[in-house]
């Protein structure tokens, strides 16, 4: 029978083989004591398995609070667990449910994050991942060789909708791939969602019919689940292209029902994100974030950015675009989008990293604060791309291309 396999980071005052076979119980056919069902029979059929243990560093203190035992010491190890496809069958809440359950409160463990997970062969029947992902979305802005660029509406709140349709014209008129609405922005007392969505797509529709291009703007509809079917057949009804959600507000189900239609494009933003992984033995890391999102649909999904605002290192952000860029199950990849505190100087590290161009690049500030203006601002990302393409430095770059120098000046410090 087809198995999942996960692997967690554990650390636990126990033995470490006692807390895995506590965890492989817990979220499959075991409790805290046997009881009269759990035969032989359906523990063959149902138990999960302990695959593989591989001890790591042994710590004086525990990670986090819970299963403190005075004297000892903290054992940290990897440990690879699986279960059969018939505990689940192809349930997507149910399979996280048993890869993240109640298995974080578990009196064993000081210390575990969901590192990894595979799904066998057979889910790609039953989940067709993202519609677009990589190849529509750029497809759908006419960008081929280079990242897409694109910028968040700022401020956050607060705008009417007049202001906010102006600022999209500006953003437009400089040469813009792709604009989002921010995580805060649903419908505010001055900008209802509809009235914005209405005067939002009026400027993109006018600007396609001069010029062929068409922008990509994603609309937050992040609500209850029968608002955000309303909305999301607004946006169509616009003739719009994207929808933003914040999966982690909207949870899996919600996301699944969303991307499931299949008729936008799916940006999906994962603030909240500092929650769930913040914590070094505790919580999720991305590589298995992005394939629960892949699974979901998702077509595009936030990564952080190199050199960011926030506490992401660079190496963990590059570790997540080239797990969003790896085959699952045979679908499209998810297109990684990179954000926080990015101008065209990251892009030079960004590239010689990652190696691709199959990102969206965003930047708000980076494109709205240029000292020559939104389109200068735009230009110079599109010239930092090509130089970093090109092999070229922060410094020869800016020597080629007059924005980008301008840019240079402005962030570079």
């Amino acid at each position: 029978m087809e198995r999942v396999f996960a692997e967690y980071l554990i650390e636990t005052p126990y033995k470490v083989e006692q807390a895995a076979a506590v965890l492989a119980g817990e979220q499959s056919s075991g409790t805290f004591v046997s009881v009269p069902g759990e035969t032989e029979e359906l523990k063959k059929r149902f138990a999960a398995r302990v695959e593989d243990i591989q001890l790591l560093d042994l710590a004086e203190e525990p990670s986090i609070p819970g299963g403190n035992i005075p004297g000892k010491k903290y054992q940290q190890a990897r440990v690879k667990v699986s279960w059969s496809i018939e505990n689940f069958g192809y349930n997507l809440p149910v399979l996280i449910s048993t890869l993240q359950g109640n298995l974080y409160e578990i009196t064993q463990f000081t210390g575990l994050k969901l590192m990894d997970f595979e799904v066998p062969d057979s889910c790609g029947t039953h989940f067709t991942g993202p519609k677009f992902g990589i190849k529509g979305s750029k497809l759908s802005c006419d960008v081929s060789d280079r990242p897409m660029i694109g910028t968040i509406i700022k401020p956050s709140i607060g705008m009417s909708v007049e202001e906010t349709a102006a600022l999209v014209k500006s953003l437009i008129d400089a040469g813009i791939d792709f604009i989002k609405d921010d995580e805060l922005m649903g419908s505010a007392a001055n900008s209802f969602f509809d009235d914005r969505v209405k005067a939002i797509m009026k400027v993109i529709r006018d600007n396609e019919q001069q010029t062929g291009k068409k922008v990509m703007y994603a609309f937050n509809i992040s609500d209850e689940i029968d608002e955000m079917q309303r909305k999301y057949d607004l946006i169509l009804q616009e003739k719009g292209s994207c929808a933003m959600v914040s999966i982690n507000s909207v949870g899996l189900a919600g996301t699944k029902k969303i991307c499931d239609r299949g008729e936008l494009v799916i940006h999906g933003h994962r603030n909240g994100w500092g929650m769930l992984n913040r914590h070094p033995l505790l919580g999720i890391e991305f590589p298995a974030y992005q394939k629960i999102q892949r699974l979901a649909g998702v077509d595009q999904l936030h990564v952080n950015g190199i050199q960011n605002k926030f506490w992401e290192s660079d190496d963990s952000v590059v570790t997540s675009i080239k797990s969003c860029l790896k085959p699952f199950l045979g679908g499209n990849e998810i297109l990684p989008v990179v954000s926080s505190g990015q101008w065209g100087g990251q892009a030079v590290e960004t590239y010689r990293r990652t190696q691709t161009t199959d990102l969206l690049y965003m930047a708000g500030g980076g494109i709205l604060a240029h000292p020559m203006g939104p389109k200068a601002g735009v230009n110079a990302l599109q010239q930092a791309w090509t130089g970093a393409v090109d092999g070229l430095s922060v410094a020869e770059t800016a020597l080629k291309y007059p924005e980008f120098a301008e840019s240079v000046k402005k962030f570079g410090k």
